[in-house]
């Protein structure tokens, strides 16, 4: 149990930077659109082309993950990651921070995947919600402590600060990497031939419950990374916050989540995966409509919204992953899940790219059109739950 624990703690580690990296683009959102004066499509882009190059990536992981020990895959993407995000931290123009950001993202993209696998490989079906939720508590983690870091060294200095502490830490989990996580071949030993690219995806398209795994994570990324790219924005030109606030959204969202993250995993162990799902999904309608249509608030109730939301999306996505990652047996888990991550990321470069084409400024600066992002956030999160209804647990 002490090196399943060490085992989970550094994947949480490795998912920390890795969100931290994607996450910290948002909240430096205000102050890049004004040092690089681009509009809030070129922003968007920032975003959406971290997600599509991790989408990319993982789409052509999917081909050869199985084929390879988990140890040896993570640690040559994780260096991969780490150059990355030293790259961003020394972009000195927004045409070179867009170009770092397709190369980090394209190592990222991979680590998600074999996160999850190793999870999946690891820690038996009746266990894996509260092994996810300790590693999906990075989320939390990241924004009590990553983002509002970031932030106030961004503050301090400049944007480039962040990225250049967080490649220095990344560098630190390299090692951990090194030391904690075992050798994992077993998903290698069963002597069945691994198939070629076209196999693989002709498989995946016969198979009825990974489609609908798959359309399951379409609806939750666009359910969810629709609302997140503008949120920061929206906050300071709409909702009177100044850019030294975002700090909080992150910090008590992030601080509540760490405690609930857990529990939530816990509490889908014990009484279902699904039950708990369909709760916080219908939960987190109730911020997303709130938080969209937000106008000039005093900070704590604006506070309280956010923290809501950061609550209740927690909450459906730990059960929803552990549904995902059930859906396929070991021996296909590291091509399912990478096929499954390229889909998330993509679909997140594409809720991106959808927000920065739906939100515009007026000549006051403030964002418009934020809530009918925030309509359709609800409507895919409603179709998500019927498409839940549809997933079986295989291993």
């Amino acid at each position: 149990m002490k090196r399943e624990r060490l085992l989970l703690f550094t994947l949480a580690a490795i998912n920390f930077t890795h969100i931290v990296d994607f996450m910290i683009m948002m909240p430096l959102g205000p102050q890049l659109m004004r040092l690089f004066d681009i509009s809030p499509q070129q922003f968007s882009a920032l975003v959406s082309t971290y997600t599509f190059s991790a989408g990319v990536s993982s789409f052509i992981g999917a081909f050869v993950l199985d084929r390879f020990d988990r140890k040896k895959t993570l640690a040559i993407a994780y260096v991969g990651f780490v150059i990355g995000t030293f790259a961003c931290a020394l972009a000195p123009n927004y045409q070179l921070l867009l170009s770092a950001r397709i190369v980090t993202g394209a190592f990222g993209g991979i680590l998600s995947a074999l996160i999850l696998s190793i999870v999946g490989d690891v820690i038996p079906e009746f266990r894996r919600a509260t092994a996810i939720g300790i590693v999906m508590g990075a989320f939390s983690v990241a924004s009590v402590v990553g983002v509002p870091f970031g932030l106030f060294i961004a503050n301090q200095y400049s944007w480039h600060a962040p990225f250049i502490f967080l490649g220095i830490l990344s560098t630190a989990v390299l090692g951990l990497i090194v030391v904690a996580v075992p050798q994992l071949r077993s998903h290698m030993l069963h002597n069945i031939p691994h198939p070629s690219p076209i196999k693989v995806l002709t498989n995946l398209a016969r198979n009825g419950n990974q489609l609908s795994a798959l359309w399951f994570t379409i609806m939750l990324v666009l359910g969810h990374f629709t609302i997140i790219p503008f949120l920061s924005p929206y906050m300071v030109a709409n909702v009177g916050f100044s850019e030294s606030d975002l700090t909080y959204i992150y910090l008590l969202g992030g601080a509540v989540t760490i405690f609930t993250s857990p529990m939530i995993g816990r509490l889908a162990d014990r009484i279902g995966k699904p039950r708990v799902f369909m709760m916080f999904a219908l939960l987190t309608l109730i911020p997303v409509f709130t938080l969209t249509n937000l106008p000039k608030t005093a900070l704590p109730l604006a506070l309280l919204v956010t923290t809501v939301f950061f609550v209740t999306s927690s909450g459906r996505w730990v059960p929803a992953t552990t549904m995902i990652t059930s859906t396929v047996t070991p021996q296909s888990r590291g091509s399912f899940m990478s096929i499954n991550s390229s889909v998330q990321q993509i679909t997140a470069g594409i809720a991106a790219s959808i927000a920065g084409v739906i939100v515009t400024k007026d000549a006051s600066g403030a964002l418009v059109n934020y809530q009918y992002v925030g309509y359709l956030a609800i409507v895919v999160s409603l179709l998500g739950i019927l498409v839940s209804r549809r997933l079986r647990t295989i291993s």
